[in-house]
Protein backbone atom coordinates (compact mmCIF):
# COMPACT_ATOMS: atom_id res chain seq x y z
CA UNK A 1 0.00 0.00 0.00
CA UNK A 2 1.64 3.42 -1.00
CA UNK A 3 2.68 6.22 1.12
CA UNK A 4 -0.35 8.34 -0.26
CA UNK A 5 -3.08 6.08 0.93
CA UNK A 6 -1.87 5.01 4.46
CA UNK A 7 1.54 6.47 6.02
CA UNK A 8 2.19 7.04 10.09
CA UNK A 9 3.67 10.37 11.27
CA UNK A 10 7.00 9.99 11.64
CA UNK A 11 8.06 8.56 15.11
CA UNK A 12 9.35 5.16 16.19
CA UNK A 13 6.88 2.28 17.03
CA UNK A 14 7.64 -0.46 19.01
CA UNK A 15 6.19 -3.85 18.37
CA UNK A 16 2.75 -4.37 20.04
CA UNK A 17 2.51 -0.41 22.09
CA UNK A 18 1.26 2.78 20.39
CA UNK A 19 2.90 4.77 18.29
CA UNK A 20 5.40 6.90 21.33
CA UNK A 21 3.79 10.23 20.48
CA UNK A 22 0.10 9.07 20.40
CA UNK A 23 -0.97 9.98 17.14
CA UNK A 24 -1.05 8.11 13.34
CA UNK A 25 -2.69 9.42 10.28
CA UNK A 26 -4.43 7.72 8.00
CA UNK A 27 -5.98 8.73 4.32
CA UNK A 28 -4.51 12.20 5.52
CA UNK A 29 -6.57 12.39 8.39
CA UNK A 30 -5.06 12.99 11.88
CA UNK A 31 -6.31 10.69 14.69
CA UNK A 32 -5.48 10.13 17.98
CA UNK A 33 -4.89 6.21 18.71
CA UNK A 34 -7.33 6.18 21.83
CA UNK A 35 -9.86 7.10 19.03
CA UNK A 36 -10.72 10.46 19.21
CA UNK A 37 -10.81 13.50 17.19
CA UNK A 38 -8.12 15.58 19.00
CA UNK A 39 -5.36 15.54 17.05
CA UNK A 40 -7.68 15.48 13.60
CA UNK A 41 -9.17 18.92 15.00
CA UNK A 42 -5.85 20.18 16.00
CA UNK A 43 -4.24 19.44 12.80
CA UNK A 44 -7.05 21.09 10.73
CA UNK A 45 -7.26 24.54 12.57
CA UNK A 46 -3.68 25.10 11.38
CA UNK A 47 -4.32 29.16 9.93
CA UNK A 48 -2.28 28.35 6.98
CA UNK A 49 -4.66 28.54 4.10
CA UNK A 50 -6.57 31.46 5.66
CA UNK A 51 -3.13 33.45 5.91
CA UNK A 52 -2.73 33.12 2.39
CA UNK A 53 -5.90 34.23 1.56
CA UNK A 54 -5.67 37.34 4.16
CA UNK A 55 -4.83 40.02 1.48
CA UNK A 56 -7.80 39.44 -0.20
CA UNK A 57 -9.78 38.62 3.09
CA UNK A 58 -9.21 41.48 4.45
CA UNK A 59 -8.94 43.86 1.50
CA UNK A 60 -11.76 47.08 1.26
CA UNK A 61 -11.45 46.68 -1.91
CA UNK A 62 -13.23 42.92 -1.24
CA UNK A 63 -17.37 43.26 -0.45
CA UNK A 64 -17.73 41.08 2.86
CA UNK A 65 -20.11 38.79 0.95
CA UNK A 66 -16.91 38.11 -1.50
CA UNK A 67 -14.97 37.33 1.46
CA UNK A 68 -17.34 34.90 3.09
CA UNK A 69 -17.43 33.45 0.23
CA UNK A 70 -13.87 32.66 -0.28
CA UNK A 71 -13.59 31.65 3.33
CA UNK A 72 -16.05 29.17 3.06
CA UNK A 73 -14.60 27.89 0.11
CA UNK A 74 -10.94 27.38 0.86
CA UNK A 75 -10.44 28.13 4.51
CA UNK A 76 -13.67 26.62 6.26
CA UNK A 77 -13.28 23.90 3.75
CA UNK A 78 -9.91 22.96 4.40
CA UNK A 79 -10.82 23.29 8.49
CA UNK A 80 -13.44 20.20 8.11
CA UNK A 81 -11.54 18.05 5.50
CA UNK A 82 -12.41 14.92 6.45
CA UNK A 83 -14.65 15.83 9.04
CA UNK A 84 -17.43 13.60 8.31
CA UNK A 85 -15.77 11.14 10.49
CA UNK A 86 -14.93 12.40 13.29
CA UNK A 87 -16.39 10.99 16.59
CA UNK A 88 -16.52 14.95 17.82
CA UNK A 89 -17.14 16.00 21.35
CA UNK A 90 -17.62 19.16 22.67
CA UNK A 91 -14.35 20.37 23.29
CA UNK A 92 -13.72 19.78 20.14
CA UNK A 93 -16.90 21.93 18.47
CA UNK A 94 -15.79 24.67 20.88
CA UNK A 95 -12.38 24.76 19.49
CA UNK A 96 -13.67 24.89 15.64
CA UNK A 97 -15.73 27.67 16.98
CA UNK A 98 -13.11 29.90 18.57
CA UNK A 99 -11.00 29.29 15.66
CA UNK A 100 -13.58 30.81 13.08
CA UNK A 101 -14.65 33.45 15.06
CA UNK A 102 -11.06 34.99 15.16
CA UNK A 103 -11.47 34.80 11.37
CA UNK A 104 -14.36 36.03 11.02
CA UNK A 105 -13.55 39.30 13.47
CA UNK A 106 -10.02 39.70 11.37
CA UNK A 107 -12.31 39.93 7.74
CA UNK A 108 -14.84 42.11 9.29
CA UNK A 109 -12.07 44.65 10.99
CA UNK A 110 -13.70 43.71 14.51
CA UNK A 111 -11.17 43.62 17.49
CA UNK A 112 -12.02 41.84 20.89
CA UNK A 113 -12.68 44.39 22.84
CA UNK A 114 -15.56 45.63 20.63
CA UNK A 115 -19.16 43.90 21.38
CA UNK A 116 -20.63 41.77 18.60
CA UNK A 117 -22.58 39.52 18.43
CA UNK A 118 -20.93 36.85 16.59
CA UNK A 119 -24.37 35.60 14.90
CA UNK A 120 -24.36 39.06 13.50
CA UNK A 121 -20.68 38.88 12.20
CA UNK A 122 -21.31 36.01 10.93
CA UNK A 123 -24.27 37.16 9.02
CA UNK A 124 -22.21 40.13 7.25
CA UNK A 125 -20.39 37.59 5.74
CA UNK A 126 -23.10 35.14 4.51
CA UNK A 127 -21.28 32.28 5.89
CA UNK A 128 -22.95 29.26 7.64
CA UNK A 129 -21.85 28.43 11.44
CA UNK A 130 -19.33 26.09 11.23
CA UNK A 131 -20.75 24.19 13.46
CA UNK A 132 -23.83 23.85 11.39
CA UNK A 133 -20.99 22.58 8.17
CA UNK A 134 -19.81 19.88 10.53
CA UNK A 135 -23.08 18.37 11.23
CA UNK A 136 -24.44 18.38 7.99
CA UNK A 137 -21.23 17.27 6.42
CA UNK A 138 -21.56 14.50 9.04
CA UNK A 139 -25.12 13.56 8.55
CA UNK A 140 -24.50 13.33 4.12
CA UNK A 141 -21.59 11.08 4.83
CA UNK A 142 -23.48 8.81 6.81
CA UNK A 143 -26.76 8.75 4.69
CA UNK A 144 -24.57 7.80 1.96
CA UNK A 145 -23.25 4.60 4.50
CA UNK A 146 -26.43 3.74 5.19
CA UNK A 147 -27.56 3.12 1.19
CA UNK A 148 -24.74 1.19 0.66
CA UNK A 149 -25.01 -2.60 0.76
CA UNK A 150 -25.00 -4.93 4.08
CA UNK A 151 -21.50 -6.24 2.54
CA UNK A 152 -20.40 -2.83 2.28
CA UNK A 153 -16.85 -2.60 3.78
CA UNK A 154 -17.74 0.72 5.44
CA UNK A 155 -20.87 -0.18 6.57
CA UNK A 156 -19.29 -3.09 8.37
CA UNK A 157 -16.78 -1.06 10.26
CA UNK A 158 -19.21 0.68 11.36
CA UNK A 159 -21.27 -1.90 13.22
CA UNK A 160 -18.23 -4.03 14.11
CA UNK A 161 -17.69 -4.17 18.15
CA UNK A 162 -14.33 -3.64 19.71
CA UNK A 163 -13.57 -6.04 22.07
CA UNK A 164 -11.54 -4.62 24.97
CA UNK A 165 -10.73 -1.30 25.22
CA UNK A 166 -12.66 1.05 23.25
CA UNK A 167 -12.34 4.85 22.33
CA UNK A 168 -14.24 7.30 24.04
CA UNK A 169 -16.94 8.57 22.23
CA UNK A 170 -17.61 6.32 18.60
CA UNK A 171 -18.49 7.77 15.32
CA UNK A 172 -21.56 5.79 15.45
CA UNK A 173 -22.66 7.00 18.93
CA UNK A 174 -21.91 10.75 17.40
CA UNK A 175 -23.97 10.10 14.61
CA UNK A 176 -27.07 8.85 16.30
CA UNK A 177 -26.94 11.44 18.59
CA UNK A 178 -26.80 13.94 15.60
CA UNK A 179 -29.87 12.32 14.41
CA UNK A 180 -31.58 12.09 17.53
CA UNK A 181 -31.23 16.26 17.87
CA UNK A 182 -31.94 16.76 14.40
CA UNK A 183 -35.15 14.03 14.70
CA UNK A 184 -33.90 12.08 11.72
CA UNK A 185 -34.03 8.69 11.55
CA UNK A 186 -31.71 5.14 9.33
CA UNK A 187 -35.00 5.43 7.22
CA UNK A 188 -34.78 8.52 5.64
CA UNK A 189 -31.18 7.99 4.95
CA UNK A 190 -32.52 5.41 2.20
CA UNK A 191 -34.22 7.99 0.00
CA UNK A 192 -30.97 9.71 -0.82
CA UNK A 193 -32.48 13.32 -2.33
CA UNK A 194 -35.03 13.33 -0.01
CA UNK A 195 -31.88 12.94 3.47
CA UNK A 196 -30.53 15.75 1.21
CA UNK A 197 -33.07 18.15 1.98
CA UNK A 198 -33.51 16.84 5.24
CA UNK A 199 -30.06 17.70 6.14
CA UNK A 200 -30.14 21.05 4.51
CA UNK A 201 -33.15 21.95 7.12
CA UNK A 202 -31.55 20.67 9.80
Amino acid sequence: MGESSFWYRPTRVVPDQRPLNGRCCCCCVMLSVDGDADAAVEARIGWNKFRQLVPLLTSKDVSLIMRGRMHSSCAQSSMLHGSETWPVRTENVVALQRAEMRMVRWMCGVKVKDTFPSKELIERLGIDDITLVLQQNKLQWYGNVLQKEYDYSLKKCMEYEVEGSRPKRTWREVMEKDCEACKLNKEGAMDHSRWRKLIKNV
